[in-house]
């Protein structure tokens, strides 16, 4: 090749690379401004709607509480704790997670300070209001991600009184309790309700800055065993009667490798769940089939 057709070629070649850097810069812009947030406070009203469609109208609601956890985590663990495995496991089975919601059942730790306890009423009102919101706005299939114990009796509940009335959604809740799984650390205590060895291990990997484990033992955690009442026999004051400090453990025991392994298991659990709801087309046929029933009793067979 002759050397001014070389000089030639070579300065066109020059000038057409700001052009090609800039192609894969623009490429790069678009494909990263197509990657939809999973967080529902994050999207813009145009995104969202892509994100009801890329969701499959699958949306998670985590719920922990503002409560009390020892002398040596954070007021909002349930909360940190609840609304972390959701966009964790979101990440990997796309779903919006809605912001931070503390409106459940805490009435035993009203004596605790930074503790939020709404009446009844309210928990079960906001509790609906919040999920037909949901449902107006394109959420088929409501994952409730509890991350408190004192939500135990309350989410279920509230999950059978959706039948009361037809709605055009279906919620679902995740159980929080960690069944006994073989595998991962030993643990050191047997007395692990509240702010114990699994859920300060937990805080540990959620927000290490927030856990103080060795600040556990300022109070006791331990049953103090103030009511005597035989098995089967069930009242309100009974958290209060064995932990009045609303503190039940020992979080000096807890370890970041008992946390990295609890915390897997619930972004895993989670996303398989994420993946069943999506699957699931029989539940809200089965409920519009129940409101219809519902409204002619008469004419259902007996």
């Amino acid at each position: 090749m002759p050397d001014s057709i070389l000089r030639k070629t070579l300065k066109n070649s020059a000038a057409l690379l700001p052009l090609f850097f800039c192609s894969l810069f623009n490429t790069g812009a678009a494909q990263a401004q197509t990657k939809l947030s999973t967080h529902w406070e994050e999207l813009t009203g145009p995104d969202f709607v892509k994100a009801i469609q890329q969701s499959q109208g699958t949306c998670i609601l985590p719920i922990g509480i503002l409560e009390k956890h020892g002398p040596h985590m954070p007021i909002g663990s349930d909360l940190l704790t609840s609304r972390y495995t959701a966009l964790h496991a979101a990440e990997q089975q796309y779903a919006i997670v809605f912001p931070e919601y503390y409106f459940g059942q805490i009435d035993e730790a009203r004596h605790e300070p930074g503790t939020m306890a709404y009446p009844r009423e309210l928990q079960l009102a906001l509790l609906q209001a919040t999920t037909d919101e949901m449902g107006r706005n394109g959420c088929r299939h409501i994952l409730i991600v509890n991350g408190h114990g004192g939500n135990n009796h309350l989410l279920p509940y509230f999950a059978q009184t959706q039948l009361e009335k037809k709605h055009n959604y279906v919620v679902y809740i995740f159980d929080q309790r960690m069944p006994n799984i073989p595998g991962g650390p030993q643990k050191k205590t047997t007395n692990d309700q509240h702010a114990g060895e699994s859920e300060t291990s937990k805080m540990m990997v959620i927000r290490p800055d927030l856990a103080h484990p060795e600040n556990g033992g300022v109070e006791s955690g331990a049953d103090q065993h103030h009511l005597n009442l035989p098995a089967g026999v069930y009242t309100g004051i009974w958290w209060y009667g064995s932990f009045p400090d609303h503190y039940s453990g020992d979080g000096t025991t807890a370890s970041r490798e008992l946390g990295e392994f609890q915390m897997k298991w619930w972004v895993d659990a989670v996303t398989k769940a994420l993946t069943a709801i999506k699957a699931d087309h029989e539940s809200l046929k089965l409920q519009n089939e129940f409101y219809e029933k519902s409204e002619h009793p008469f004419d259902t067979p007996q």
